[in-house]
């Protein structure tokens, strides 16, 4: 049990890819299928361009997102799942699920809900 997280563990990639923020939210907002870059800047919201240039580069080098170009005028550019990609979406969704359930007793423990009650208090 004890080597279970060991560096050279296959069980810290997953870790290892959901510890940056974005990678997760902008292989979420592609799960309803391909999307332009100022699409996924809009739907995710927060985001700089030149942030989500680097997650996507990020996440295409890990094969989890294509990127498809058109050769029109003007020219287009698209983003979508790989298969591989649409395999994170379950343990995605289950976080998401938890945060939903658990979200706010976790901001109780850190203090970030007395925060808010302070300023409207």
């Amino acid at each position: 049990m004890h080597d279970r997280l060991l560096a050279d563990c296959r069980a810290r990639l997953g870790f290892d890819l959901l510890a940056n923020t974005w990678n997760a939210v902008v292989l979420y907002a592609l799960a309803e299928g391909p999307r332009r870059p100022r699409e996924l800047r809009a739907g995710i919201g927060g985001i700089s361009a030149k942030v989500l240039t680097e997650t996507l580069r990020r996440l295409e080098g890990y094969a989890l997102v294509e990127r498809h170009a058109y050769a029109e005028s003007p020219p287009r550019v698209e983003y979508a799942l790989t298969a591989l990609g649409r395999t994170l979406l379950g343990p995605i969704e289950a976080l998401g699920r938890w945060s939903a359930e658990y979200g706010d007793a976790f901001a109780d423990a850190q203090g970030w809900n007395q925060d808010e009650q302070d300023i409207q208090g």
